[in-house]
């Protein structure tokens, strides 16, 4: 089948890394500049569209044509771009996305990073940030020493070809070296294609980020007046008890503590006010903290990167990043993050709503005695469905503890989650040999059972029951090690497991592929180790080897991502475990949102193992909708697969 590889470049004068591509595009003064493209192996070919040449009619056919396949690198761009610049429908089915198959053999976002690792002889042209900042985002100048101002240039806010037609010459050849490049590697990864079920699954993604869901921008508004005169309110405070011009100036505010309280004070992060406030100190020393504290809590990042991403039509889109999570395919959040919006537990989360939307903040301060928490509290309610629907969300139950259990055959755990499910209550129960039933919320033993099953499950020990707040829960620091021993006694089908997995890549990266517990199968290719899965996805570890870990003891070591860098890495059974069982569990969220689109359904994002579908009233219900995502993949018979649902007029968390 024909190909067409295809880069763009474009402007806009909004931000593309702060508002994402649909409000980018959907900005009146976007335009795509520059249209490299080449036909399967001939010749790059450059269209300078800014400059009025006009894309060929055999380019113009071939990108609505279902015989020719369109490529791209991180292909969500050209197609949204071109999609909008030409008012044309591009179906996201007749293209492929070269960065997506390089996430999915471990490889870096970046073509730069991608075309380095292959050490490919085409490279990315590292002229290329000076040229898009200069061509491709309005012309900035420094208004004074903390703001940049846009000004205009011959009636526009944008350098033109004119300006600097060497740059300008530059850029072209940038723009076509980007198509050889993606070209090259695209050529390099075709011999670990694509699985034809994860292709269809990137559509459907497609297809959820192009919808979108709908923001209450109204709501949003009012939110960001009142955590301003909040904060503005904190402010006057803190200047007249300390008589400060500048009360956001940590340095000033540092020196008029240590002055205050006579002691040194190193830092005002969260976790040193905290501590800081423990002290004995004065209480207008305190109650500064306490307003310093309160300025930093409020809530308006979520709700101004709301108002960032919109697009004219009132929606966000483009919130999930395919494959976004390295390794297990899990989808990262974009924009406004929605992997971590805050929760609600607000009893009359539904007045609190309506409260802010009259915009009286008297009334609201009156009600509601820590503004930022409120505040922040309600950012969920600020996403709401389309007119005349409403969502339906549904989430799988403690699914990755059923897939753990499922794949080391730990009997007595699948007993519980075919059963009661209370698995916090069981597992205090078997580790400290005492009648389940006898185990109510709020004992003791199922705060150990909690803290337990949160932390243990992947080789973790005392330093991940701490790190899960094991102290800050309750818990005595001598009571941690017992709780980790009983806990690994109670299940040892899960820590052989753990053994398998490891003994079974060291096997294979040693040349002896090697097949586990439910078909999960080891095997090294062409200097990658891959982890194959009951799904039939595999999880890809670039360039293994058997190496030295930081206590200096041997372990397996990869080449991947860490805080911001490709760098090798090392891992262990623990570790390998937890990436096949989150890779488990999103292969069976996967299944679900595959079937759920072609039951008719439409979801609007999903978040971790949740999915928000947009639903007419008066149609479906909860439960039809848990009937399909309990559906168990023909590839996971047998596992106790359960989810959960509720009906609402603005997200939340039920």
């Amino acid at each position: 089948m024909t190909s067409i590889s295809i880069d763009i470049e474009t402007y806009s004068s909004i931000d593309l890394v702060k508002s994402g591509v649909y409000a980018y595009a959907d900005a009146p003064d976007f335009k795509i500049l520059l249209f490299a493209y080449a036909f399967d192996d001939e010749p790059v070919q450059i269209i300078d569209v800014d400059m009025g040449e006009a894309l060929p009619d055999e380019v113009k056919r071939a990108l609505t044509d279902e015989n020719v396949i369109k490529t791209a690198f991180n292909a969500n761009f050209e197609r949204v771009c071109i999609q909008k610049y030409y008012g044309i429908v591009l179906n996201p089915g007749q293209w492929r996305c070269s960065m997506v198959h390089a996430l999915e053999l471990g490889l870096p976002q970046s073509l730069a990073g991608v075309a380095d690792i292959l050490n490919l002889e085409q490279r990315k042209d590292k002229r290329g940030k000076s040229l898009i900042d200069y061509f491709s985002k309005p012309i900035k100048v420094k208004k004074d020493m903390s703001q940049l101002e846009i000004i205009e240039v011959d009636g526009e806010y944008r350098h033109r070809s004119y300006d600097a037609p060497d740059k300008w010459q530059m850029f072209k050849d940038y723009c076509k070296q980007d198509v050889e490049v993606e070209r090259a590697i695209k050529k390099k990864l075709s011999r670990f294609p694509v699985k034809e079920s994860e292709q269809k699954l990137w559509e459907f993604d497609q297809s959820i980020n192009d919808r979108g869901v709908g923001i209450d921008i109204s709501f949003v508004d009012k939110a960001i007046e009142f955590s301003n005169i909040y904060g503005d309110m904190c402010l006057n405070e803190l200047r007249r008890i300390t008589g400060i011009e500048n009360p956001k100036s940590v340095v000033q505010l540092k020196n008029w503590l240590e002055e205050e309280t006579g002691q040194k004070i190193d830092s005002l992060n969260k976790e040193s006010i905290k501590e800081l406030l423990l002290r004995d100190i004065s209480m207008k020393a305190k109650r500064v903290l306490e307003l310093r504290s309160l300025i930093g809590k409020t809530s308006v990042t979520k709700y101004e990167a709301m108002k960032r991403s919109l697009c004219s039509d009132g929606r966000i889109r483009g919130l999930l990043q395919f494959y976004g999570a390295g390794r297990t395919g899990r989808w990262a959040g974009r924009l406004i993050q929605p992997q971590n919006l805050p929760q609600n537990h607000l009893k009359d989360l539904d007045y609190a709503r309506e409260t802010v939307k009259t915009g009286n903040f008297e009334i609201f301060e009156m009600l509601y005695d820590n503004t930022p928490k409120t505040l922040s509290e309600l950012i969920r309610t600020a996403i709401i469905p389309s007119e005349g629907r409403r969502f339906i969300v549904a989430d799988f139950s403690a699914i990755e503890a059923r897939v753990l259990a499922y794949l080391a055959d730990e009997q007595w755990r699948l007993d519980v989650f075919n059963g009661h499910g209370k698995i916090y209550e069981a597992s205090a129960s078997q580790m400290f040999s005492v009648p389940v039933e006898s185990i109510k919320k709020g004992d003791p033993l199922r705060q150990k059972g909690k803290i337990a099953e949160l932390a243990l499950g992947y080789g973790g020990g005392v330093g991940a029951m701490k790190n899960m707040g094991a102290l800050k829960m309750g818990l005595q620091e001598d009571e941690l090690q017992p709780i980790v021993d009983k806990w690994r006694k109670s299940n040892p089908a899960i820590t052989s497991f753990w053994e398998a997995v490891e003994r079974a890549a060291v096997d294979a990266i040693e040349g002896k592929p090697t097949t586990i517990k439910h078909g999960i199968s080891f095997f090294k290719k062409s200097g990658i180790l891959f982890i194959k899965l009951p799904s039939g996805r595999c999880i890809a570890y670039v360039k293994p080897q058997i190496g030295i870990n930081k206590f200096g003891k041997s372990a397996v070591t990869y080449m991947g991502i860490k805080e911001n860098k490709y760098q090798r890495l090392d891992t262990w059974g623990g570790k390998l475990t937890e990436n096949i069982v989150q890779a488990f569990a999103r292969d069976c969220l996967a299944e679900s949102i595959i079937n759920l689109e072609e039951h008719g359904f439409e979801i609007n994002f999903h978040v971790h193992d949740e999915v928000i579908l947009d639903v007419p009233k008066g149609m479906s219900s909860v439960d039809e909708i848990v009937k399909v995502m309990c559906r168990v993949p023909k590839w996971a018979k047998g596992l106790p697969l359960n989810a959960d649902g509720y009906e609402c007029d603005f997200y939340m968390k039920d």
